[in-house]
């Protein structure tokens, strides 16, 4: 059972998508099909003439995302400091739902820079740590139910780089109190949205008239700070490799992977899934595949978001010079550079398979000999280049 062939059975959705979201259908549809284009390669023992379809290498496919991943772990790795690591998850009220859905960009973007202002006010505060942290966000806006729950998890060091370039550790099993993390995430999110809305950058999906009065977005406010924001905080690591073998569940997620689908018959689709509100049991829904597919369509994300995100030591233009500060403080040698795998030895590596070796025979080797092109491509070379 495969998320593919929920795709191609519903065919064309009467509901309004934008370009992405059709596009990533199309996308998972089109994986590992004809369509998409193979590789043909014949044995040198054997003669075996054996056929590789091409992936779609959408970030929403579930079939595109192992091989994704491992990359990911395996670029971090190198990265990674000597020290514990906590885990912490930032997570928006649903009351902001309706909002996310008619302005997914904005609402993330406000999630990932409050969550990190809120660490940094924090790190920074010589009563807590007076140092900076490094932190990895991974945006996740879906429950197990396919259901809209907005929220990141953040890999925060235990410790940080102070201004003077010395190391300081946070408390034993303790980072920063998250009643407190909480109120000053609230504070921050709800500031920027409302210059959102005074800018007028605010847009409401369908049936969301109810939010266009000031009024009515003030009256939403009122409510959103009235109550309390959840900020969960696990105790550290116990080092990088346990560390790495927990973002390997997160990084490269989907909404829902092949594995938990069950059925698709008359137009039901069953699925499993784990109640968190009754103890996290496993259950199993049935929904329409229309339902379906318009729950998974709501974790589809903008156009180019990056939902992975680094900040503090682990920032992108920084990152190099402050991780050798920290590793200096810390007295640790820099890592050895790791020379680049071909695709053949990381298979090998992360798989356990050899690409190269014929299925059939399993003596010989595989040699490309021809390489067809996707559907879309003749019809790009015959109506050829804009003029």
């Amino acid at each position: 059972m495969e998320l593919a062939s929920i795709v191609r059975a519903a065919g064309a959705l009467e509901q309004h998508l934008c370009t992405v979201q059709q596009r990533a259908l199309t996308a998972i549809a089109q994986c590992r099909t004809a369509a998409l284009g193979a590789t043909v390669s014949r044995c040198d023992h054997c003669g075996e003439v054996e056929i590789r379809y091409h992936s779609c290498r959408n970030r929403h496919c579930p079939k595109c995302q192992t091989l994704a991943k491992e990359r990911w772990l395996a670029a971090r790795t190198a990265e990674l400091l000597p020290v514990p690591y906590f885990h912490v998850v930032f997570t928006l009220p649903h009351a902001l739902n309706p909002l996310a859905q008619g302005n997914p960009r904005l609402i993330y973007t406000l999630l990932f820079s409050s969550a990190a202002a809120t660490l940094e006010r924090f790190a920074e505060d010589p009563k807590w740590l007076g140092a900076e942290l490094g932190v990895t966000m991974i945006l996740h806006t879906w429950s197990q139910a396919l259901e809209q729950h907005l929220h990141v998890h953040c890999l925060v060091s235990a410790g940080g780089l102070s201004a003077a370039g010395q190391w300081r550790a946070s408390k034993p099993h303790f980072l920063f109190p998250v009643r407190a993390l909480s109120r000053v995430f609230r504070g921050k999110l709800l500031s920027g949205l409302e210059q959102a809305q005074m800018r007028g950058a605010l847009k409401l999906a369908e049936g969301q008239a109810s939010l266009q009065p000031p009024e009515a977005f003030a009256a939403l406010l009122r409510t959103l700070r009235a109550q309390e924001w959840v900020v969960y905080a696990k105790q550290p690591f116990a080092g990088p490799q346990q560390v790495l073998a927990y973002l390997a569940r997160y990084t490269h997620r989907i909404a829902i992977s092949n594995d938990r689908l069950l059925s698709d018959e008359d137009g039901l689709v069953r699925f499993r899934y784990r109640d968190r509100r009754r103890g996290n049991r496993p259950r199993t829904m049935t929904l329409s595949r229309e339902e379906f597919l318009r729950r998974f369509l709501l974790h589809v994300l903008p156009t180019g978001f990056m939902r992975i995100r680094h900040f503090g030591l682990f920032a992108n233009r920084t990152r190099a010079a402050k991780l050798a500060a920290a590793r200096s403080a810390l007295k640790q040698p820099a890592p050895k550079p790791v020379p680049p795998e071909t695709p053949v030895d990381f298979l090998r590596r992360v798989r356990g398979i050899d690409i190269t070796r014929c299925t059939h025979c399993r003596h010989g080797h595989l040699h490309i000999v021809a390489i067809t092109r996707p559907a879309w491509w003749s019809a790009r070379l015959t109506t050829g280049p804009p003029q």
